[in-house]
């Protein structure tokens, strides 16, 4: 079962994406000794643990997520000798550090695909997935790569077809071979005796695939405007019943190391993430749950996402939210900043683990990136589909400098235009900025039980765009309420009995106003209200 004191029951997990973080050498990509040089304020902002994207070395063809060796560090990112420093660092911060785990394929650099594609009888060959050409000739099966085309590159050396989820230089590893496994469990323990606290794995629905390897059946909801890989019902070639008894296996190695995390990267809806947390705490600490991110802002559907959650979820399994992330526009760009400030009240006191994306938390917004200067190969290969992740992965705004702060050379991705009011040090000492009220919210999660562990308890309003709920203890309680809309509205008290006194609120200029019957909200705006008879 899972341990009701894990840390990250409590924990707040903070993603950071090393290149865009702090560079420390003038070269324009963020590293390792600049992402320890800002440790100090993830720990001052309230987080307790910092989630790394890939830092192994790759020859960059999907940005670090194509591995060419998995236990060792890429030199644009620094050196072991640095990893070690941040890790040693972060404990004395009291800092958890999570690595990226990419188990679904490597790079087609790495010394197994190099000898896996040397012929046919190599012992590394069964280590990937090749097949013949279907009996008409091309690619085996109608599988498509999430970065457009087949999801088969033919190698004319060999005469066979290899499988690619996503860039041809990204070759999926075989899971059904035990000696795949064994490896990546290998480079499990590797990290985890250097004193790693878990991971975020990486595509974990996609590592079984169907050892049929049968046509996927055309969507019948598919649209135009989306992607090609969106044709197909993706029933054969992603979250077989087999993956369970990989998860277990991963958990298995973590839990032998203590307290540590595996996380589990999805987008599936929840009633098939639920089969990700395995039977009696075999599976993962719990999978990323996306609902936030894809939801539309609008009461009724945020309330739906969430209810759902609370609905599906045993005891034993522990929820998740998460915001924004390297594949996804940020929340300030998708719902506007007023709206972001609401959104971050809703993430922190939301029963479950949230997880923050850098440089949200100072309200950072996509950034236009020129063609000239699109760095993402999904953007390249698939132009048109406004499915490029350049725009949320630009340089952290950490002050009113050159490249706000973030390099004295010139970075790898333009910096926002609006950087010299929306960065840190201009926000820092400001007690109604965005980053005040994140740091406001991540103490107040975790000074208090109700806010971190306590159930969630949903409050009916009569208002259609207003979303009201309860996080309780046995010793305290708190009311949350949210607008959804731009027009001042009432959140009714009534039937809960107790007056109460706001603790946050978005604008951040509402600390101990007291309530009774109804607590009236401004356009946008959301509270946080402690409840009690003497309050």
């Amino acid at each position: 079962m899972t341990n009701p004191s894990a840390w990250w029951k409590k924990g707040t997990i903070y993603q950071i994406y090393p290149r865009s973080f702090q560079d420390s050498n003038g070269d324009g990509v963020g590293d390792l000794p600049g992402i320890m040089q800002r440790l100090d304020y993830c720990r001052w902002l309230g987080c307790d643990a910092v989630w790394l994207s890939p830092i192994y070395p790759s020859p960059m063809a999907d940005f670090g997520y194509d591995v060419s060796d998995y236990t060792a560090i890429d030199p644009v990112f620094g050196t072991m000798a640095d990893f070690d420093a941040l890790v040693s660092k972060a404990r004395r911060l009291g800092l958890r550090v999570l690595l990226d785990l990419i188990p679904n394929h490597t790079s087609d650099h790495h010394p197994w695909f190099v000898a896996s594609r040397q012929s046919r009888d190599n012992p590394y060959r069964d280590w990937y997935v090749w097949r013949d050409p279907a009996p008409g000739g091309g690619p085996p099966n109608n599988w498509q790569s999430h970065f457009g085309g087949a999801a088969w590159e033919f190698d004319a050396a060999t005469g066979q077809y290899y499988l690619h989820t996503y860039l041809k230089e990204q070759p999926d590893l075989n899971w059904w071979n035990p000696e795949v496994r064994r490896a990546i469990y290998d480079v499990m323990r590797f990290w985890l005796d250097r004193g790693v606290d878990g991971f975020r794995v990486d595509a974990v629905a996609h590592l079984i695939k169907d050892a049929q390897l049968r046509d996927e059946p055309p969507n019948p909801d598919y649209q135009p405007h989306q992607p090609p890989y969106h044709r197909q019902l993706h029933v054969y070639s992603m979250d077989q019943p087999e993956l369970a008894e990989v998860i277990a296996e991963m958990r298995a190695v973590v839990d032998a190391y203590g307290d540590r995390a595996l996380i589990g990267e999805s987008y599936l809806p929840i009633e098939r993430l639920c089969r990700y947390y395995g039977h009696e705490g075999r599976g993962l600490s719990f999978p990323f749950n996306f609902q936030l991110i894809k939801s539309p802002w609008e009461a009724a559907r945020v309330r739906a996402a969430v209810e759902s959650c609370e609905a599906r979820l045993s005891a034993s399994m522990w929820p998740s939210w998460v915001l924004g992330n390297h594949d996804r526009a940020r929340v300030a760009s998708r719902i506007g900043r007023a709206a972001a400030r609401a959104a971050a009240v809703l993430l922190l006191t939301l029963r479950g683990t949230p997880t923050l994306y850098y440089g949200d938390e100072i309200g950072m917004v996509d950034v236009p990136i020129p063609p000239e200067m699109v760095q993402d190969p999904c953007e390249k290969n698939l132009p048109g589909y406004g499915v490029g992740r350049d725009p949320e992965r630009t340089p952290m705004q950490w002050d009113a400098g050159p490249s706000a702060g973030f390099t004295t050379g010139r970075p790898w991705l333009p910096v926002a235009r609006d950087y010299p009011t929306c960065n840190v040090a201009a926000q820092r000492n400001d007690p109604t900025s965005m980053l005040t009220l994140y740091r406001r919210l991540l103490e107040l999660r975790a000074r208090h039980p109700a806010l971190h562990l306590g159930e969630y308890v949903p409050v009916e309003q009569p208002v259609e765009q207003v979303m009201a709920y309860v996080r309780r203890s046995a010793a305290e309680q708190f009311l949350v309420a949210i607008n959804f809309r731009p027009q001042r509205c009432d959140v009714l008290l009534a039937g809960l009995g107790l007056g109460g006194r706001v603790r946050v609120s978005t604008h951040l200029d509402r600390d101990g106003e007291r309530f009774a019957g109804l607590v009236r909200l401004r356009g946008n705006e959301a509270v946080v209200v402690e409840l009690g008879e003497n309050l």
